[in-house]
C-alpha cells in the first residue's frame, strides 16, 4: 500500500517504521477473517485492513476525528491478523504508532480521560495490592461489575526455601501478585523441582498498561526501571528471565525494539530479550523430569485457552497443550482457539460490551466439551473468563504445581 508521509512525521523513527509497515500491506483482506471486532461488528473500519487505512490517512496529514479514535480504541491488539497476514505486516506496532498520534490530536471526553488515567496509575500503584485485598475481603458484597474484576482469594502456598546453583529471575508483575499470588508460587515450586532457584524481584509493571493506553513516554520509564533492576542479576549470571504472564512476556520481548535508539539501554535491552523465556518455552524440554516428579492421579479432562499474547504475540502455539498431554492430562480440542477472549489488558474495562460478547463466545467454546478445568497462561484472561465460567479457571502452571508432592 503506497503512502506519502506528512512533514510532521516523515523524518522521525516512528514515521519511517510506520511507512515500512503500511507498504507491506497488499489490502488482501485475509486479516478480516480472524479479527474479533470485525467478526462482531462487520464494519471494515473495525478490522485490521480498515484501521490500517485510517492510520495511513493520519500519517499523510489528514486530521483524525473522534470516530477515527473510536475505531482504533476498539482494536484489542490481539494480533491475530499478524498470524493470518501472508505479507508479514506488523500490525501491532503500526496501531501503537497510530494510536499515539491520534491521542495527541484528538481530545478525549473528560470521562474517558479520567477512566484511562485511573487505569494507568491505579493498576501500577503500590496501593493496588491493599485495595485488591480489601476488595477480596468484601467480595460477596460488591456489585457484579466489580466482583467480576476481583478474583476470590486462595491460599498461595509456601515459596520454596531451597537454594540451587542454577538460578533464574522471576520478575513479579504489578497485578498478578495481588490478584493470584499462587501463580508465582507454583512457578517457583515447579522450577525448584527441576533444581532451579527462582529469584524474585520487587513487584513492578512491565510497561504494557501505559504503553497500550498511549502513554508511551511513561511506559519507557517503566521499561528502563526494569532493565536497571534486572541488570545486576544478568551480570551475576542468571540462566533466564522467566515469564509466567504471557501479556508481560510479549511486552518484555519488545524491550530491544522500544529502546533501540537509546545508546544507554539498547545493548542491555537486547540482552534482556535474549534471556526472556515464557514458561511454555522453558518447561517442555523438561517434560520427562517433570513427569517423574508428579504424584500419580487419575487423568483430568482439561482445555487450554491460548492467550493472544502467547499465540499471536510470542508466536508460541500448541506447546502448552502438548506438554499437558505429555504430563498425563486429557487435553480437549478448542474451537475458534485463535479468537480473543475479550480481556486484552484494560479492554474489558474500556470496551465492556464488546469484551463481554467475546468472553461469552469463548466460554461457550471452552465449556462445550465439559472439561474439569479451564487452563490459560495470562492473569487477565484467567480473571476475565473466571468472572462468568461454570467451572474453575486456572493458570496451567498452578495445575502443574498442584500435582507436585
Amino acid at each position: 500500500m503506497r503512502t506519502q508521509l506528512a512533514d510532521f512525521i516523515k523524518d522521525t523513527p516512528e514515521g519511517k517504521e510506520a511507512e515500512e509497515i503500511v507498504r507491506r500491506c497488499v489490502h488482501c483482506g485475509f486479516c478480516t477473517a480472524t479479527c474479533p471486532t470485525y467478526q462482531l461488528l462487520g464494519d471494515e473500519l473495525d478490522g485490521p485492513r480498515g484501521r490500517i487505512y485510517l492510520i495511513k490517512q493520519v500519517l499523510e496529514g489528514f486530521e483524525p476525528t473522534q470516530s477515527t479514535q473510536l475505531h482504533l480504541d476498539r482494536c484489542l491488539t490481539c494480533r491475530a491478523c499478524e498470524t493470518t497476514c501472508p505479507s508479514g505486516v506488523q500490525y501491532g506496532r503500526l496501531v501503537d504508532i497510530g494510536r499515539g498520534i491520534v491521542e495527541q490530536k484528538v481530545e478525549r471526553p473528560r470521562g474517558e480521560q479520567l477512566a484511562r488515567s485511573a487505569l494507568k496509575h491505579g493498576l501500577t500503584s503500590k496501593l493496588f495490592g491493599p485495595a485488591m485485598r480489601a476488595g477480596q475481603a468484601v467480595r460477596s458484597l460488591l456489585p457484579e461489575s466489580l466482583r467480576a474484576k476481583v478474583p476470590e482469594r486462595r491460599d498461595a502456598g509456601a515459596w520454596p526455601n531451597r537454594s540451587h546453583a542454577r538460578k533464574m529471575l522471576l520478575p513479579l508483575g504489578c497485578v498478578q501478585p495481588s490478584m493470584s499470588p499462587g501463580i508465582d508460587v507454583a512457578t517457583a515450586r515447579v522450577l525448584d523441582a527441576l533444581g532451579i532457584e527462582a529469584v524474585r524481584t520487587a513487584p513492578s509493571c512491565c510497561g504494557a498498561i501505559k504503553h497500550h493506553l498511549n502513554d508511551h513516554a511513561a511506559a519507557l520509564l517503566e521499561v528502563k526501571r526494569n532493565v536497571d533492576a534486572w541488570w545486576p542479576h544478568v551480570e551475576a549470571g542468571i540462566e533466564a528471565i522467566v515469564m509466567n504472564a504471557s501479556g508481560c512476556g510479549v511486552m518484555v520481548k519488545e524491550y530491544a525494539h522500544l529502546l533501540r535508539h537509546d545508546p544507554a539501554y539498547a545493548a542491555k535491552a537486547q540482552r534482556i530479550v535474549e534471556l526472556t523465556r515464557d514458561l511454555a518455552e522453558l518447561l517442555p524440554p523438561q517434560a520427562d523430569v517433570l513427569m517423574s516428579k508428579l504424584q500419580a492421579r487419575s487423568p483430568e479432562r482439561v482445555i487450554f485457552h491460548p492467550p493472544c499474547t502467547l499465540q499471536h504475540g510470542q508466536k508460541i502455539r500448541g506447546v502448552v497443550e502438548r506438554l499437558l498431554q505429555d504430563l498425563g492430562a486429557e487435553v480437549l480440542p478448542l474451537a475458534e482457539s485463535h479468537l480473543c477472549c475479550g480481556s486484552a489488558g484494560t479492554y474489558s474495562v474500556l470496551q465492556p460490551e464488546l469484551s463481554k460478547q467475546l468472553r461469552d463466545r469463548k466460554l461457550a467454546a471452552l465449556q462445550a466439551a465439559q472439561p474439569d478445568v479451564i487452563l490459560s497462561a495470562n492473569i487477565g484472561c484467567i480473571t476475565h473468563l473466571a468472572s462468568a465460567a461454570r467451572i474453575p479457571v486456572r493458570h496451567w502452571i498452578e495445575w502443574l504445581g498442584g500435582k507436585l508432592p
